[in-house]
């Protein structure tokens, strides 16, 4: 009887899994608009997730079942969720890496493959000889010799995803809309429980949880994001500099960016490849950013970056990144215009000094900095 109530528990929690991830895949909520790379990793770890839900439910089942066949989908099924929580807990902290520094650095991917060469060959050699868990002669599952490995990689991976979102919100204050705490924690939860209570399962349901989490808190986001670009929109300007988001004590560099002849792209090539060059141009700007600081679409082709002043910060060196950049983009384009910028920027400190007095001033250096540009290329009359 205890047996079968512990079936039902198990049969219950991952049925409302499946029913829950399909509710987000049906609904399209893992669907950020100009974030397509993030909604196709949340799409594809969603439908991992159900496969999960039902391979653990095959995995309880077929427990202690007689006969070859019983033997196999014990393999195959337990082999899978070992597996799944190596493939969501990697495909987890690069979501987290790629929404806050926009690519995972050449060191996190040397690291996330040598997790997979040695768990996925772990694995393989388990099927043979039951070093990660085994079937006894009963059919009953057991746990195997490198089966804590296994757990300590998911700890560790859930410990790195907190300390690089801490370290990262303390310098950019919109990831506030971006809980890593929030959806890390029921994995957490979930991971130590059924490391402590054998025989139970809730790594499944503690997923489920987790996705529903970074939906809800990714879609909330998206309310402050431009559409077209996926930078952050004027509200999101708006509510950090009214809130005075950032702590105290500390300075922030202020760039107001504008594209030169933008106007001129919109009328000879069409306003379809003026959104085109609006997109790159933003994309350029968060690439080069990343988790410095916050970029903001401010209106039309005008662009506003915000970094706190946790060293000293040189405008004219940041104005030089982006510019290189630019060029970087123009050589590789085989676009039939160049994207150049008008930059103009300050360090002001944003508990001090008066909001609208630091938008008008970087505004006015932005436009001597686009007066200069059109002296010196003859074109006054594109000035956008």
């Amino acid at each position: 009887m205890g047996n079968m109530i512990n079936l039902q528990a198990v049969y219950v929690t991952d049925l409302v899994g499946v029913a829950i991830l399909m509710t987000i895949l049906a609904s399209r909520g893992w669907n950020l608009p100009a974030r397509k790379e993030e909604s196709r990793i949340i799409a594809t770890l969603l439908v991992v997730s159900i496969f999960n839900c039902i391979a653990d439910i095959y995995a309880f089942a077929c427990d202690g079942m007689a006969g070859p066949l019983y033997y196999w989908i014990l393999m195959v099924s337990n082999t899978f969720l070992y597996l799944y929580n190596l493939i969501v807990g990697i495909g987890i902290i690069y979501l987290i890496i790629r929404h806050i520094d926009r690519q995972a650095k050449g060191w996190h991917i040397i690291i996330f493959w040598s997790l997979i060469i040695i768990e996925v060959s772990l694995l393989i050699i388990n099927f043979f000889t039951p070093v990660v868990f085994g079937i006894d002669e009963n059919n009953a599952y057991y746990r195997g010799t490198y089966y804590l490995l296994f757990v300590l990689v998911g700890f560790a991976l859930i410990l790195y995803g907190y300390g690089f979102y801490i370290i990262n919100k303390l310098k950019n204050p919109s990831l506030r809309y971006f809980p890593v705490i929030g959806f890390l924690l029921p994995i957490l939860i979930g991971n130590t429980v059924q490391m402590q209570i054998y025989g139970i399962s809730l790594l499944p349901i503690s997923f489920t949880v987790a996705f529903a989490a970074i939906t809800i808190s990714l879609q909330n986001e998206c309310i402050y994001i431009d559409k077209l670009t996926g930078v952050y929109n004027r509200y999101e300007l708006d509510k950090i500099l009214k809130k005075r988001v950032y702590r105290k004590n500390i300075k922030i560099a202020a760039l107001m960016l504008d594209l030169n002849d933008f106007k001129a792209i919109n009328d000879n090539f069409s306003h379809e490849e003026g959104d085109e060059a609006l997109v790159a141009f933003a994309t350029i700007l968060a690439d080069t950013i990343r988790s410095e600081g916050v970029v903001v679409r401010f209106a039309g082709d005008e662009f506003i970056i915000l970094m706190p002043k946790f060293s000293e910060i040189n405008i004219d060196d940041y104005s030089a990144r982006i510019q290189s950049e630019l060029d970087k983009y123009n050589e590789a384009s085989g676009k039939p215009y160049k994207l150049s910028a008008a930059i103009g920027g300050k360090v002001f400190d944003p508990h001090k000094d008066n909001m609208d007095n630091v938008l008008k001033d970087i505004d006015k250096l932005m436009y001597t900095a686009k007066r200069e540009y059109y002296i010196k290329h003859d074109r006054r009359h594109n000035r956008s």
